[in-house]
């Protein structure tokens, strides 16, 4: 489990997926705006593989998949869709490994966590790979590894930065609630325990041995306190999906230590307010909950409220840059 208190975030980051399909574009992008907290882009209007689900299934040891009408889902070995992710993560990890020679601080990258791609592969009988408890273990285990090879390019490719791990788990309240689809459609696959989503998360937490992991969930009702105890270091979520009910969730984990990755700018094209008003709403729960002021720029890091995929360039860029300005105004005005 990653200790916070030895780490140092930057006030200011991007989720994830950027538009259009230039690597080195996103990666002068994703690095130029956030100088001290860098990410390493995605970008899934490249097709099949660059997409959230089959950039991961990419990264898994000994497990292949490919894409079928009806998704991503397993098969007996590397086929033309596992090469396509594997050869767009290689372009990528050449971009951002140019534009950041001699860079030295926190960098973040980040990959779909066990229960989102237990909910969003198929197994060879079309089913979820949910359906079978046995075929999630050793998909976890297959994520696990692979995220070990991962962490190491990554680190090999920029010796100087303390890696932070994203795990994206968008399904991850569907999974716990009995949500998921069928693949008929017609009914839900059953929930999954929340002891055995716990654990599993906490082994693949765990694979970050001496970095921090962030969780980010851009749902509603993220799991906190669950997410604090499976070792995550910091949750990233919509801030705007908040209600009152949350507070005291929030205010536990704040004085563990978890840091929030607080997602205030939309993540599709819109006219933003000035930077203050963005993090207005980030103030005014830190009053109610009775923090201190001075801890603020502590405990949070402004994100976009999701990926950016579906904005427009030149509003990819606004936000980054809006992110930035609005982390800075928290932190010079705290009150």
């Amino acid at each position: 489990m990653s200790n916070n208190s030895q780490f140092s975030f930057g006030a200011a980051t991007g989720v994830g997926s950027l538009p259009g399909g230039d690597a080195r574009e996103a990666a002068r992008t994703a690095t130029g705006a956030f100088e001290d907290f860098p990410f390493l882009p995605e970008l899934p209007a490249r097709g099949p593989g660059a997409d959230m689900i089959g950039r991961t299934a990419g990264l898994l040891v000994e497990v292949y998949a490919r894409v079928e009408p009806s998704g991503w889902r397993v098969g007996d070995r590397p086929g033309r869709d596992t090469k396509r992710a594997w050869a767009w993560l290689g372009e990528d990890l050449d971009a951002l490994e140019e534009f950041t020679q001699g860079y030295e601080g926190p960098l973040k990258v980040q990959a779909v966590g066990p229960w989102t791609l237990a909910a969003s592969l198929e197994l060879r009988n079309g089913e979820s790979a949910l359906s079978d408890l046995g075929a999630g273990r050793d998909l976890a285990a297959s994520l696990a590894e692979g995220l070990r090879n991962h962490l190491a390019d990554v680190q090999r490719r920029v010796p100087g930065a303390q890696i932070v791990l994203q795990l994206d788990e968008p399904s991850l309240m569907a999974v716990l609630r009995g949500q998921v689809r069928s693949a008929s459609g017609y009914r839900t696959h059953r929930a999954v325990d929340r002891q055995l989503v716990e654990d599993t998360l906490r082994e693949v937490v765990g694979v970050h041995g001496n970095g921090p992991v962030v969780v980010h969930s851009c749902a509603p009702d993220v799991p906190f306190a669950l997410l604090r105890r499976a070792g995550a270091a910091g949750v990233s979520f919509d801030f705007s999906l908040l209600t009152e009910r949350d507070d005291d969730v929030i205010g536990e984990a704040v004085e563990a230590g978890t840091r929030l990755f607080a997602g205030v700018v939309p993540g599709t094209d819109t006219a933003l307010s000035d930077p203050a008003g963005s993090v207005m709403g980030v103030r005014t729960l830190w009053r109610r909950l009775g923090l201190r002021p001075g801890l603020l720029a502590e405990a949070v890091t402004i994100t976009p409220s999701c990926g950016l995929a579906g904005a427009s360039p030149e509003y990819a860029r606004h936000a980054l840059a809006h992110c930035v300005r609005a982390a800075r105004s928290l932190a010079d005005n705290p009150e």
